[in-house]
């Protein structure tokens, strides 16, 4: 009797130490709203994996061996697309991706080639700055895309994993429920907001601008991409003299230096809105799921406005 409880005894702890089983579908997502949106559709079936962070402007990253060596590995590709990622994701593709995740393949998921895309550029001139010829790629900052596109996530997660389109088709559904509530939420309190005038670092929030009806004056980067001048800089400190503006928008991985230094002559508040998931190692802010992007930017922009205390 005794041996034989040792036995059990000795299972039992072998079986907690055991490692998980692997998820049925690894995802190699190139930014990380789109790791946790996988994440949030395809729960314990899913090991998602984001190639920058939030303190990395996804326009320029190297690709780097360790990435090579991760994208072998990935049964779905989930990008923003529409160009972001043009300066990198090409060599990852060419150098480790498999032939499940290469365009025309379920594995390969762009997110702009399934919601509407702004910013499209009647004509594509380079002396414009880094203009993308199929419109602005940051469709993540608009949570309505986020709920079309987990729809698109739990179908291509069940035409790779068919065992788990129940599964796959039960959380989009409940993630659908849930972001129409809150965005519903979202709404009611940016009615306060319309029209409210704001000034970008870059072009990065034009569908967070267009979604709560803000009103964008300038951008700090003189053409998309160009960082600011001097002379562009003291063309803005006229403008705010000339009209009002209630906040200064930058990303995490903005160079603040533009951004403080009209905000210290102007005292127009300079807004480090999460942008994507992720911890600002700056100050520790951020925003550690999909949902407190958008309610951490709501609410800041209601402080910016004289709607809210502080936080």
């Amino acid at each position: 009797m005794i041996r034989s409880a040792t036995l059990v005894l000795a299972a039992a702890f072998a079986a907690a130490g055991a490692s998980p089983a692997r998820a049925a579908v690894d995802v190699f997502a190139c930014e990380p709203e789109w790791a946790a949106l996988a994440s949030d559709i395809g729960g314990d079936r899913v090991n998602a994996f984001a190639a920058t962070t939030v303190m990395q402007d996804p326009h320029h990253i190297r690709a780097r061996p360790s990435l090579i060596a991760r994208i072998r590995r990935a049964d779905l590709l989930f990008c923003s697309g529409a160009g972001l990622e043009i300066g990198w994701l090409p060599v990852l593709m060419q150098r480790g991706a498999p032939a499940g995740v290469q365009p025309g393949r379920p594995g390969y998921l762009m997110a702009a080639e399934h919601v509407t895309v702004l910013d499209r550029p009647a004509v594509v001139d380079r002396a414009q700055g880094d203009v993308h010829p199929e419109g602005n790629p940051h469709v993540h900052l608009d949570p309505r895309n986020l709920v079309v596109l987990a729809g698109v996530v739990a179908e291509r997660l069940a035409t790779i994993d068919p065992e788990g389109k129940a599964h796959y088709a039960a959380r989009a559904a409940a993630f659908r429920d849930t972001w129409t509530r809150d965005i519903a939420g979202w709404e009611t309190r940016a009615k306060n907001l319309r029209g409210m005038p704001v000034i970008v670092q870059h072009k990065a929030w034009t569908y967070l601008v267009a979604w709560l009806e803000l009103k964008e004056v300038a951008a700090l980067e003189p053409k998309p991409g160009l960082p600011p001048t001097a002379s562009h800089l003291e063309s803005l400190l006229r403008l705010t003299r000339a009209q009002p503006v209630r906040a200064i928008l930058v990303a995490p991985y903005d160079s603040p230096q533009a951004s403080e230094w009209l905000a210290e002559r102007t005292k127009i508040p300079a807004l480090t809105l999460p942008y994507t998931v992720g911890t600002d190692t700056r100050d520790g802010t951020g925003a550690p799921t999909l949902h407190e992007v958008f309610e951490r930017s709501v609410t800041l922009l209601e402080v910016a406005a004289g709607r809210k205390a502080q936080p």
